[in-house]
């Protein structure tokens, strides 16, 4: 199964044209033009991976990175930007950022950091389920000394 993916950037047309272009290569892919309105997608859709443009008014990529994670801690995130800095892709990185891209962005380096961020996560799932399965296991073991 294909990523879910969400993509924000305040440049809609450039959201919607990469939504697109993951739709056409088969991922479930919708697009937003500010961090707020990512945030509420992101708390109330499954979403698995989040495109995140970093240069955007009202909140930037960074500060909606940061209440990303805080709401979904496992969805992953691809730090986009046509002004990349050192400083930026340091900070998005330490805030828990997948990886940080630069426009124009190869669609092809896309999808492949998309599939990679998807993995990350469906690998933190799996994680999360065996640690309960066991912690279960135990319970029930104890439960019946």
């Amino acid at each position: 199964m294909k990523a879910r993916v969400l993509v924000v950037d305040d440049e809609k047309d450039f959201a919607e044209a990469l939504a697109d272009r993951l739709q056409n290569r088969g991922y479930d892919a919708a697009a937003c033009c500010s961090g707020k309105e990512a945030i509420a997608k992101v708390t109330s859709d499954p979403i698995d991976v989040v495109v995140l443009d970093v240069m955007m008014p009202e909140m930037d990529g960074i500060e909606a990175l940061h209440s990303i994670k805080k709401v979904k801690p496992l969805t992953e995130v691809i730090l986009l930007s046509g002004k990349a800095t050192l400083e930026t892709a340091i900070t998005g990185m330490q805030q828990g950022a997948f990886e940080y891209l630069t426009k124009p962005c190869n669609v092809d380096t896309m999808t492949r950091k998309v599939d990679e961020a998807h993995q990350r996560k469906k690998d933190q799932e799996n994680r999360i389920r065996r640690a309960i399965a066991e912690a279960d296991a135990i319970i029930h073991h104890d439960s019946e000394k």
